[in-house]
Order: C-alpha cells, then structure tokens, then sequence
C-alpha cells in the first residue's frame, strides 16, 4: 500500500527527511514557509504556508490525503501542529504540544528532569525576576550558562567564562526581552548528541554525532543553529567509548519512560565530563544539521519505521551503514547576527556530481581509499533555508545549504566535503575545519585531558 506523507518544514533536516522516504514507496507532499528546491524536487506538490498555523498544515494534510505526516521543525511543534495533525485523523510523527516541552521551555526541561530524576542534570534555577537572576549570577561559585526558557534558534545560550563576563551576562539578562530564564551550571567537555526515533514506547538509537556551534574556525564567535558536524563509522565518535554511549542511550530511555507516550524524534545533547555523562539539552525532532549525518546512513526503510509507529507496532530495529560522515554549512555573509538576506546564491550542482563521478566505479579514487573493501565514498547536498523562486535560489535569515561526505573515516568524508565545496558561488561563508584531522584529535585529547589519561 502506497502511504501518502505529509512533511512539514523546508530546511536542510527535512531535505534530508524527504531524500530518506525518496526510495520508499510513498507519494510525498511538503509544505514550507520556503520552497527548498531539493525537497520541492522530490515531492509531488509543494504548498508554501505558515507552517506554525495548525489550520493550514491541516488543511493541506486533508487536501492531498496524507496518511502520515512527518513535522520536521520546532516551531510547528511548540505550535501544536502535530495535535491538530493527529486530531484530523493523520498520524503525525513528532510529538504533541504538551510532550514537546522537552525542547521548547528549558524551565520545564530542567524541573522535569528533577521531577523524574532523570540522570545528568545539571545544578540549575529557573527565574521571571530578573534582579533576582543577576543576583544569582553574583552569588554562584563558578561560570554558568544563560538560557532564554524559551526557543531561540540555537542562538540565545551565553555562557560566562567563555563567551561573556559575569558582568556582562547579568547585562544580558536585564537588556533582553525574556519572559524567563534558566541558569545552569556551565559544563566543560565535549558536547555530543544521539537521536532516538520513538514510538509506542520503542525507543530506537542513532549513532553519536558532534555539532559545531560556534560561528568561526576554532570555536570562536557567537552561537548559530549549527555551522556542520561529523559521525563515525561506529555508533561512538574518537572521543567516545562505547560505556559513554551507552550511558547517554541511558538518559533518552528514562526520558522516554518519563514522557509516557512521547512520540517522534528524541535528540539528546550530552557533554562528556570528567564527571561522566550531562545533559545540555533535549530537543523534540532531529537535528540541523545532525539529521544530515544520521539518515544517509540509515539502511532501514524510514517509511516502515513511520508505519510501525502509526499502527502501534514495535519499531523495527534501526541498521546503519559504517560509514563516517562530515556535514560543513554554507551560510549567508553576516550569519548569525546579521545575516545578508535575499540574496541570490549559486549552487553548482555538476560540481557535486563531478566530484562523486571521481570516487565512483572502476577507474576512480575511491578503490584508493575505501577501507577493506568499503563503499566508496560519495557527498551529498542538502538545500536548507534557502527560497527557490522563477529567477534563481535566494538566501534567507539562516544556512543556505549543506554538503556532507561520506566515507569509511572521517578524514576522507571531509576530504570529499572540502572538494564539493567548490560547488559554493559568493555570498556565502563556510566553516572549513569541521571533521579535519587536527580538530578531531583536539577532542579526543581535551577528554584524556578530562578523565587524567
């Protein structure tokens, strides 16, 4: 039976999403307040709305008789759109309102975590009372971080000792617009993160990827949504051993347990301490652009893991190819704090195929560095909040588009990524040293250095 699904949101993680259902037997729709060419490619109609009104996400969903729906974003969750999805009788994979919480009020994050006893928490307090929040930040011994209790975009965290003074932190707290925030204490290590697919109470594991947050090379400049990642050929990143992972699956299944129904995607952000494992955040739907790394190398039929959940079976059990990947951002001039939106970008799309037909077959690089017989290596692209109109692509307020290599070791999937970027007209900015050999052995030092080896 051919499933008609409905995929809400138009960035590089629902691209990612549609290229994941493109081999399986669905017909698929996306609606996005953007059209993302490489989703509008693979879909068989593209409807541009507001994807935070439930009404006509609804709407949409009964005009082309989904059956299922996938809701890729944030926004529309803490929106409600996948109750109004489930209420109209198309079963929506991402969690309703009430379950999203997880993700979009860190208050409630924290405070369910201590509610449940939920391992990895970290020392926090919650505050509406500004003066109060600063008065605080005065008299904890040590750096926090500064957390809007609301959605930011990835972009509001300030973390003291780091990025900001305690001076200039509790500047922040008084200057900006929050309705509430949340200060913790400030962890130190390296971040991770290990997205599950859940469902009738299955809970489902992906293999560990690190995100790059900070703008610049080096870890340096404000926050944004995510300027790329890697993963590796295991489950475990080089910093990792497989007791780390394991713990932080640990932390997502007493989550999920907790949540009671939870359905969707669960993404867990860890930081390896010298004291184990804690909880930065969790999110309510894949990553951006962690989706980018996870799904290409999903062997299992994503549509059969969509139908397990709507027909209340057990999720079948996920197989991943062994293959590293690294995923580098394209962005806007300017991003994050003033990005050069509307311009036109250019994409050459021969470039990418140029560089896959050179690892590709007989004759080609990749039998020189595909590992014991391996696949050989490959990029994809990924378009993300970009606007395809008559005229050409144009950026918008956030990353353009991705690129993510693929490969048996990191240092060739970035290898192949750096040769795809040359696809990148003007106009746009990349972070080049994401999965580069030196940064990768900085982390896996920093965490030796952590545990005294």
């Amino acid at each position: 039976m051919t499933e008609t699904v409905l995929l809400v949101g138009g960035g590089g993680r629902e691209h990612a999403v549609a290229r994941a259902l493109a081999d399986s037997d669905a017909d698929l729709y996306a609606c996005a307040g953007n059209r993302n060419p490489g989703i509008a490619r693979l879909a068989e109609g593209f409807e541009s709305l507001d994807t935070t009104n439930p009404t006509a996400v609804t709407a949409y969903a009964e005009e082309v008789d989904a059956t299922l729906a996938v809701v890729g974003p944030e926004a529309p969750l803490a929106a409600g759109v996948a109750d109004a999805l489930d209420d109209a009788g198309v079963y929506a994979f991402g969690p309703r309102e009430a379950e999203a919480r997880i993700e979009t009020d860190k208050a409630f994050q924290r405070r369910f975590m201590e509610r449940h006893d939920i391992p990895g928490c970290p020392v926090f307090e919650t505050f509406e009372d500004m003066d109060a929040a600063c008065e605080f930040i005065d008299e904890f011994d040590g750096d926090l971080a500064v957390k809007p209790a609301g959605l930011t975009g990835g972009k509001g965290v300030r973390v003291t000792g780091d990025q900001i003074t305690k001076a200039e932190a509790k500047e922040y707290v008084r200057d900006s617009s929050y309705e509430r925030i949340v200060l913790e204490e400030r962890l130190v290590g390296e971040e991770f993160t290990v997205q599950a697919l859940v469902a009738n109470g299955d809970v489902r594991v992906s293999p560990a990827v690190q995100d790059h947050k900070r703008a610049y090379e080096g870890d340096e400049g404000p926050n944004t949504g995510g300027m790329g990642s890697y993963s590796d050929a295991t489950l475990e990143l080089p910093f990792m051993d497989e007791d780390d992972y394991m713990e932080a699956v640990d932390v997502i299944e007493a989550v999920v347990d907790a949540l009671d129904g939870y359905k969707g995607v669960l993404y867990g952000q860890f930081m390896l301490t010298s004291e184990g494992i804690k909880v930065v955040e969790f999110n309510a739907r894949f990553g951006d652009p962690e989706a980018m790394n996870t799904l290409p190398v999903l062997n299992t039929d994503f549509l059969d893991v969509l139908t397990a959940a709507r027909d209340g079976d057990s999720l079948p059990q996920l197989s991943f190819a062994p293959r590293a990947t690294v995923c580098k951002y394209a962005v806007p001039e300017g991003y994050p704090t003033d990005p050069d939106s509307g311009a036109k970008v250019t994409v050459d799309e021969e470039t990418i195929e140029r560089v896959n037909e050179r690892y590709r077959g007989e004759g080609g690089n990749g039998a020189d560095v595909a590992v014991d017989g391996g696949s050989p290596p490959e990029v994809q692209l990924f378009y993300a909040s970009v606007d395809e109109r008559e005229d050409g692509i144009y950026t918008t307020t956030s990353r353009s588009f991705a690129v993510v290599g693929l490969a048996d070791t990191i240092s060739v999937a970035e290898e192949i990524a750096e040769d795809a970027l040359e696809a990148a007209g003007d106009g746009v900015r990349i972070r080049h040293d994401i999965g580069k050999p030196d940064l990768v052995q900085q982390r896996i030092d920093h965490v030796a250095e952590l545990r005294g080896e």
